[in-house]
Formats: structure tokens, C-alpha cells, sequence
């Protein structure tokens, strides 16, 4: 039994914290991608879209996650400006939900990222056209031929259509599977992203 399970993370006072110490768990439990998360965004008329992305940093100022700005998420990201996340660990009977709005990181953060990637998935960010129509699979096999003609020697640089965002979470829900579904749950808001903690609660399940 870990730590994490002979506590009550009901106490914990910080939820950032928490968070690193359930990832890390996952990691160790999970059999595939435990950094995954549901990515919701909406459109200019308010209708939702959920998608599975990578979580590729958190610290204090929120959870990162790299994209295609010309993609569906990208265009309905920079028009609406906010999203929510969810992990779910079923290894460990987990959830986690974030809610916030969104800001783009800075080039160097989204360089340093790019240029860490397996140069063939930097290829790719180039030859997709991510969401739009795609005439054959063909097709996209020659568009990454050409780029990797393209870029065959030296670095392959980041595309100025690829960068990351970052939620900035206003709320962090915290979800354990108890028996009889008197789960536990807990969650920490504050008014602005760059505010403290201001409120912990107890949910009933």
C-alpha cells in the first residue's frame, strides 16, 4: 500500500502536490500513457469537443500541452480561451479535473520542447494539416517525404503553427473510488489563476 493510501489526501492543503504525488503513482501503475488527459474545448457557438492529449508539464502555473494552432482545438483554444482536463487512472481507481482558462507558452518553452521530440514526430508536425481533410493517406505520406527531404540535414526547427498552451487552473477536483459509490472527493478553487487557494471542499460523491 503507498503512502498516498494510508493518508486521507482529503487533508492535503495544496493541491499541486497532490497532483505530482498521484502522477507519480500513476506512472509506476499505469500500462500505457499515465500523463494522458480528455481535453475539452468549445466552439464559437458553444458546442463542446473532448479529445485524448499528452500532459507534457505542470508546476504552480498549470498543465501543459503541446498542438497544431491551426488544428479544431487550436482555433477553438485561442477563440474561447479556456478549457478543463481530466486523468483518469483506472489502475488506481483515480480522477483529477481541471478547469481554467488557457495562454499560450513562450516560443523559447515551446522551442526547447519541440527540439526534445523524435525528429520523425517533428517531421509530422509539418506534414499534418491536423483536422482539415486529408484526400488519401497517400497524400500525407508524401507531404512527409517532402519535409523530410526538406529538413535532412541539421535541425528540423519548430513550425510557427506548433506551440503549447497552458491551463490555468481556477479549479482542481480530486476524485477517489470508494466502495458502495461513497466516493471521496475534494476540491480546490480560487477566483484568478494567478490568486492563492482560496476555498477546499468536500463533495459528496
Amino acid at each position: 500500500m503507498s503512502g498516498s493510501d494510508q493518508d486521507d489526501f482529503t487533508e492535503s492543503q495544496e493541491p499541486f502536490a497532490l497532483f505530482d504525488t498521484w502522477l507519480a503513482e500513476a506512472g509506476r501503475s499505469e500500462p500505457n500513457d499515465p500523463n494522458a488527459m480528455a481535453l475539452a474545448t468549445v466552439d464559437a457557438d458553444g458546442l463542446p469537443n473532448v479529445r485524448m492529449v499528452l500532459l507534457k508539464g505542470v508546476d504552480p502555473r498549470g498543465f501543459v500541452f503541446y498542438t497544431n494552432t491551426e488544428s479544431q482545438k487550436g482555433t477553438e483554444l485561442d477563440g474561447q480561451k479556456k478549457a478543463a482536463v481530466v486523468f483518469h487512472w483506472k489502475s488506481l481507481r483515480r480522477q483529477v479535473r481541471v478547469r481554467g482558462p488557457i495562454e499560450r507558452v513562450a516560443d523559447a518553452e515551446a522551442d526547447e520542447y519541440f527540439a526534445s521530440r523524435p525528429r520523425g514526430s517533428r517531421i509530422g508536425a509539418w506534414a499534418s494539416q491536423q483536422s482539415r481533410e486529408l484526400e488519401s493517406r497517400f497524400a500525407l505520406e508524401k507531404a512527409v517525404a517532402s519535409y523530410t527531404a526538406k529538413y535532412a540535414i541539421g535541425e528540423v526547427p519548430r513550425p510557427p503553427h506548433w506551440t503549447g498552451y497552458r491551463i490555468l487552473p481556477v479549479s482542481i477536483e480530486f476524485w477517489h473510488d470508494r466502495p458502495f459509490r461513497l466516493h471521496d472527493r475534494v476540491q480546490f478553487t480560487r477566483a484568478e489563476p494567478s490568486g492563492a487557494w482560496t476555498a477546499k471542499r468536500r463533495l459528496y460523491p
